[in-house]
């Protein structure tokens, strides 16, 4: 059995540990995610819900309708959790929070459609124009 992951927010008031599976990873582009990141793309993968387990206080905001909900720490900002009504079994971690960021391994691009123009991409990585559920890569 694979170690399993662990992360935390800036401040270290809330921490995660998930004995996964990772679902998938990857690096979303989607307009929202960079102005909830305030960053050019984010990096995240998916584990089932049940297998996260959190110590500390997270807060939490609802976007989309009410559609998504995005958990942050309450006491430093930093983004822990994005949740769709549509993928009610899944939790979307941050990458960034991992306490071993190596430990990532992306698999794809999404939302490649939305990328900022001024960032340039030089991997071998599949480009999703939206979600991989939307079809086939970008050429």
């Amino acid at each position: 059995m694979a170690e399993p992951l662990t992360g935390c927010c800036a401040c270290g008031a809330v921490r995660w540990v998930s004995n996964g599976p990772v679902l998938w990873a990857g690096h979303c582009h989607c307009e929202s995610c960079r102005r909830a990141t305030a960053s050019p793309m984010t990096s995240f993968f998916g584990v089932p819900r049940t297998s996260v387990i959190w110590t500390g206080k997270l807060s939490r905001v609802l976007t989309s309708h009410g559609r998504v909900q995005r958990q942050f720490c309450p006491s430093c900002g930093t983004q822990m959790t994005y949740q769709f009504d549509g993928w009610p079994d899944e939790t979307h971690l941050y990458a960034a929070t991992l306490d071993e960021p190596g430990r990532f391994v992306p698999q794809a691009h999404y939302h490649y459609a939305e990328r900022l123009p001024w960032l340039f991409i030089s991997d071998d990585l599949p480009k999703y124009s939206a979600s991989a559920e939307a079809g086939d890569p970008m050429p």
